[in-house]
């Protein structure tokens, strides 16, 4: 997607980014427009596994075209170092967590170029959150965390602990079952490969919360910020239809925290790397 396209739903926040627009549709010499294609026989890890193939609208095989033009896009980030893509969902190619757009249907997913990232430490946002105030400022809480643990040195135990203490509120919002069986596991860390522990929170920060675990988590927060600072917000959080005003008011208890140096465990890093 062009970046003009995506920048427009950011406003100021689009200053806070260098864009690398990559697409692997074109960089496999599809041509715009194109004939839509498919994934025949499995998902995008099948295909770089060999055991599916990429076919467009009228059976032409591009299974190889699509592997070059993905890799190619999948070097060109590296090679700028970039931490962030913003994937068109819905893409044989880019999809992650759906590969059509029919109705509801997930289709295969995640698309060819959508595996590669989901192996690489990159945090992925669909486009189409960008659109939604309560879906970018989720993106954007989680992406703030997975880039600051992304650059935090582990050398020690103790720097999972505390990068943990940041972070294991967020993470049990976003798979409490999980967030429970790794607070166990790093009790005895003495067994693990400290990076490979880092990694795992990383890919929790990469899964999307869900409406309904958002305003769970922001009730319980709201409520403690009530009795500490005799807040009134006048926020509803469990009226989901002022998606904006909501939006308006985790930025304000994000600021009010901030300000008085108090953990929001809900958006807990706010992190702007160095250019």
């Amino acid at each position: 997607m062009l970046k003009g396209t995506i920048a427009r739903y950011l406003d100021r926040e689009k200053s806070d980014y260098v864009w690398h627009p990559v697409c692997p549709e074109v960089m496999a010499g599809l041509g715009v427009p194109r004939y839509p294609i498919r994934i025949i026989g499995g998902n995008g890890f099948d295909v770089l596994n060999g055991i599916a193939e990429i076919k467009n609208r009228r059976g032409k095989r591009l299974t190889k075209e699509l592997l070059s033009g993905s890799k190619a896009c999948l070097e060109t980030l590296k090679a700028g170092n970039v931490e962030v893509f913003i994937y068109m969902e819905g893409s044989p190619s880019c999809g992650v967590y759906r590969t059509t757009l029919k109705n509801k249907r997930l289709g295969h997913p995640p698309g060819l170029f959508g595996a590669m990232l989901l192996n690489e430490e990159i945090f992925l946002i669909p486009s189409s959150d960008l659109q939604s105030p309560v879906k970018w400022w989720d993106s954007r809480r989680r992406l703030q965390a997975f880039v600051w643990l992304k650059r935090q040195d582990i050398k020690e135990a103790k720097d999972i602990y505390e990068a943990w203490h940041f972070l294991k509120f967020l993470c049990q919002e976003l798979d409490n079952e999980w967030a429970r069986d790794f607070g166990r596991k790093i009790g005895d860390l003495e067994n693990y490969d400290l990076q490979e522990i880092k990694k795992e929170i990383l890919f929790c920060l990469r899964k999307p919360s869900s409406l309904e675990r958002i305003m769970g988590s922001l009730k319980k927060n709201y409520s403690f910020l009530r009795k500490k600072f005799d807040l009134s917000l006048d926020a509803d959080f469990d009226d989901v239809r002022g998606m904006t005003r909501i939006a308006e008011k985790m930025l304000l208890l994000e600021r009010l925290l901030k300000k008085e140096e108090y953990l929001f465990g809900t958006a807990p890093i706010d992190y702007k790397p160095p250019r």
